[in-house]
């Protein structure tokens, strides 16, 4: 019988044969590795044999982290890096080329919509398009496309994307599909039921959990031919197809550009990782109840939240992921500035993190999309009063009760 992805998470380390029967993986942190002979060592560095050369590239704990979000996601590998940001930044640098196209949502993460605008100050060409209709990723599509580019569920106003039917676009134009599961993680979705090519994670966020370390990471399902990839260099088109875009992706991106994972968070983020089923069932239901309580509230103007029957995916959400997420978004009425219900709250943090176990919100106009000005955040939805929730695992009452007295303050002013 197959086991649940939980039980599999927490004994992967265990099933690897870690030294001296330990339970976890041990903590490494040397930067070079030594061999017996010089062939040995050539061998490796010519990839003819399994081995490490330098920590850049990668070391025994990176692995075992990357085993285990391969494992989550049902993939033929991974490539760790220091944060989510270096994960798609150093896949796309390191896999297009100057000419090419890339489709992406224009419901973006405000630095990913950032590095758009930086691939085409590098001469590739980018198409932002509303990913809610597979249709407007179709028509986006150009004979020099090689990428299209998704998030599961959009930060902040939790747009859903249609997945399926990107990926069938992608399937029949032979056009690899990223998806960034970030919001969903492997505890809800597998993006390579939809076709997914590649699919990235912020590790800082709710696979650790904890808001102690930083990571990210590109994960192959197995599911692009890449011997039908254009861009695939002929240093890297050794041994069986299916490894060619990540050996690429590790040596031309984690090499050359260097956003390596430290083993220290990656320790922490794989220790983080064996509760992630359980963190984010608890922050997902936590997340539902403060939607419904804020939908009832009449001081709050709109709620977005893909749980909620009036979100308008709510049904492909439903369709597509075991629960909606621990990431809703809200508008109080007019005349109530966000600020004022930002400081009126006690127990949630103002903070730009998410994917906590503490729950975290901020005021989003002013802070993480404040750089790219009031033009592009009105045509990706976001209201000037728009207020982000990080949901965490909070007892579901504590946080209700943190919401309700918030907003009993500001009724008493």
């Amino acid at each position: 019988m197959a086991q649940h992805i939980s039980t599999r998470i927490l004994h992967a380390d265990r099933l690897a044969n870690p030294e001296h029967g330990a339970t976890l993986k041990p903590l490494h942190i040397a930067t070079g590795y030594g061999y017996q002979t010089a062939e040995e060592l050539t061998a490796v560095f010519q990839g003819e044999r399994s081995g490490y050369v330098y920590g850049r590239q990668g070391n025994p704990t990176t692995a075992s982290l990357e085993a285990k979000v391969t494992l989550m996601e049902d993939g033929v590998g991974t490539v760790s890096f220091a944060t989510g940001m270096a994960a798609i930044c150093s896949t796309m640098i390191s896999m297009l080329r100057a000419g090419d196209h890339v489709v992406a949502s224009r419901f973006l993460f405000g630095n990913t919509a950032s590095f758009m605008g930086t691939l085409r100050q590098i001469g590739c060409d980018v198409t932002l398009v509303d990913a809610t209709e597979a249709s407007h990723v179709e028509a986006a599509i150009t004979p020099s496309t090689r990428m299209v580019f998704v998030e599961t569920i959009a930060n902040p106003r939790t747009q859903v994307a249609d997945l399926a039917g990107i990926g069938r676009v992608c399937a029949d134009r032979g056009i690899v599909y990223i998806v960034d599961s970030t919001l969903t993680t492997p505890a809800l979705f597998q993006p390579k039921a939809v076709g997914a090519s590649l699919v990235v994670h912020s590790l800082s966020k709710a696979i650790c959990g904890h808001g102690n370390a930083l990571g990210g990471s590109i994960t192959d399902t197995g599911v692009y031919d890449w011997t039908k990839y254009p861009n695939i260099l002929a240093a890297y088109k050794k041994g069986a197809p299916a490894t060619w875009g990540l050996l690429q992706i590790r040596k031309k991106g984690l090499r050359d550009l260097g956003g390596t994972l430290s083993s220290e968070h990656a320790h922490r983020i794989a220790a983080g990782a064996e509760t992630m089923t359980l963190r984010v069932e608890r922050a997902a239901a936590n997340a539902l109840a403060l939607a419904r309580w804020l939908e009832g509230c009449p001081q709050v103007a709109k709620v977005h939240y893909p749980g909620l029957a009036s979100h308008a995916q709510h049904e492909r959400s439903t369709s597509l992921f075991k629960a909606h997420g621990g990431l809703l978004s809200f508008e109080p009425v007019d005349g109530i500035d966000p600020f004022d219900v930002l400081n009126a709250l006690q127990l949630v943090i103002k903070s730009s993190h998410l994917g906590d176990n503490r729950t975290l919100a901020l005021p989003v106009a002013r802070t993480i999309f404040w750089e790219m000005g009031q033009e592009q955040r009105e045509s990706m939805d976001i209201a000037e009063s728009l207020i982000r929730v990080s949901v965490g695992i909070e007892a579901t009452e504590d946080l209700l009760g943190d919401f309700e007295q918030a907003f009993a303050t500001l009724g008493r002013r």
